[in-house]
């Protein structure tokens, strides 16, 4: 049955100008599951592959079992977990069991010592090796914390990551503090279609570890896609994930003014927000019918499979310059931090590529979007990079991650949720 999802369009501009030229058309699309999917949760299969090196010591080993603790906590009797831990060596301390062993588990995972050196490729193999162990009909995760730069094997892990992807198993890495490789993980997460996550204090790993198991428990929509359909005249831009992270979603080419959005997977419990950026031809005054978004998805555990939901795409263009003015608050806020997101982008491969001028610029421009965007923290934090990379030629390790990572999560539901004029 359809209906498991509904869809709702805002514009950032509610009036579009009468103009001679073509012109960028805001759209922000909201997917959001109905009470229907709320009931039900996916079963899971979760293992854990930690970091138990020498530099883990103290704070961080015991936060990590701290939280492995918690993540069990979530875990339903019926679900499986494994835990693998690495330093230059792989040992798998806990097989694939269920989760209802619950005292055994935390008895091992409380006897984890620090020592040695990184090498992550052979651990993300054995994690990967005990997913499969379990039954299939689960939803599988793979989580990976470490604290450092693993020792020449980075071929290895992302050849991995690519069968991990190839499998449907995201890889969750998170690095805490600022000696990780960010590229790296944030490599393997792009392709096992995971998330990556700077931790800048031990304690964030318990909420992050917790947060995995509720999202795999509640990923119900499963191969989910938007296809965006355009009338003549209209052309597609970019399409950008804003809620939960900041994201480039690409889109492949379905037909002709047609494309494609993945979206891979959705929670029961949570919205998906979606920016759609258009190009407009001039038209005259009046509201036209500009396309249609349309969102495919599987519902397996209720036995829906290609069920859609569809929502119209309206403009409404205008003659009278005072309508034309008006804009959505919400929205344009969304759209300065997409544009400090991108400025923040640009300015890390500007550093990479030697162009400090370039990158200087650029997280300046980042800095004024921030402040505009009412994001003062980061934009202060920006700053200060800036001038270390103007004065330097560099950036720190801290701040570099703090740029590359901390612009995703500058759009919060809470700002959607304000009163709208």
């Amino acid at each position: 049955m359809a209906g498991e999802l509904h869809l709702r369009q805002t514009l950032a501009r509610p009036y579009v100008p009468v103009t001679q030229t073509p012109q960028v058309a805001y759209v922000l699309i909201e997917i959001m599951p109905t009470a229907t999917a709320t009931r039900i949760q996916m079963p899971v299969n979760v293992a854990f592959v930690l970091d138990r090196s020498g530099s883990m010591r103290g704070n961080k080993l015991r936060a990590m079992q701290q939280a492995v603790g918690l993540a069990l906590d979530r875990l339903n009797d019926n679900d499986t977990v494994s835990i693998t831990i690495f330093n230059h060596q792989t040992s798998v301390l806990v097989p694939t069991t269920s989760a209802s062993n619950r005292q055994t588990i935390m008895r091992l995972v409380g006897g984890i010592k620090d020592e040695g050196g990184t090498k992550i490729g052979r651990a993300l193999a054995a994690g990967l090796a005990e997913l499969a162990r379990a039954p299939q009909d689960r939803q599988a995760r793979l989580v990976l914390l470490t604290d450092g730069e693993t020792d020449r094997d980075e071929a290895e892990c992302l050849h991995l990551a690519d069968q991990a992807g190839a499998r449907g198993v995201p890889i969750m890495a998170f690095g805490i503090g600022s000696e990780w490789n960010d590229k790296l993980l944030t490599e393997i997460a792009t392709r096992s279609h995971g998330e990556v996550e700077h931790l800048r204090r031990p304690e964030e790993i318990e909420d992050n570890f917790m947060q995995v198991v509720q999202q795999a428990q509640a990923a119900v929509f499963h191969n989910v896609t938007a296809t965006v359909r355009l009338v003549g005249g209209v052309t597609p831009r970019a399409a950008w994930q804003v809620v939960p992270l900041i994201k480039n979603l690409g889109y492949k080419p379905l037909a002709e003014r047609a494309v494609v959005v993945p979206l891979d997977q959705l929670e029961n419990n949570a919205r998906r927000v979606l920016l759609l950026e258009l190009m407009v031809e001039p038209r005259a005054a009046g509201q036209y019918r500009i396309g249609q978004i349309e969102v495919a998805y599987d519902l397996p555990l209720l036995g829906l499979r290609d069920e859609k939901a569809r929502a119209d795409l309206l403009l409404t263009f205008t003659a009278d310059q005072a309508l034309a003015q008006q804009v959505n608050p919400q929205v344009m806020n969304i759209v300065e931090k997409v544009t400090a997101f991108k400025l923040q982008t640009r300015a890390l491969e500007d550093v990479e590529a030697g162009n400090i001028s370039g990158a200087t610029q650029k997280l300046q421009g980042a800095v004024t979007r921030l402040l505009n965007a009412g994001e003062t923290e980061l934009a202060q934090s920006v700053q200060q990079e800036a001038q270390r990379l103007q004065q330097t030629g560099q950036l720190s390790s801290e701040g570099a991650k703090t740029i590359r990572f901390g612009a995703r999560k500058t759009v919060r539901l809470s700002d959607l949720d304000r009163p709208r004029s």
